[in-house]
């Protein structure tokens, strides 16, 4: 089985469309992912897709996302298990 790969995105004030390989678009909340809320336009136009398409990176932004972990539903996790003082 392949795994589906990235080709393109692009953003909203709210939401970054993701362009699949397979022709479909995944609508992703900016708010499950805190360093692209507070990006400006301009950093969030500099991103990069990996080669295989399966990682999405912001250098500016110290961000790297998965393909694989917005299909599953997964937002940022590194604040995971963190309450909140």
């Amino acid at each position: 089985m392949s795994t589906l790969a990235a080709k393109e995105l692009r953003f909203d004030e709210h939401t970054m469309w993701v362009e699949l390989d397979d022709g479909r678009t995944l609508g992703v909340p900016l708010a499950w992912f805190p360093r692209l809320m507070a990006a400006r336009k301009e950093q969030l136009a500099q991103y990069f897709i990996s080669a295989s398409g399966n990682g999405l990176h912001w250098d500016e932004l110290d961000e790297d996302i998965s393909v694989a972990g917005l299909l599953a539903g997964r937002g940022d996790l590194t604040h995971q298990g963190q309450s909140a003082a």
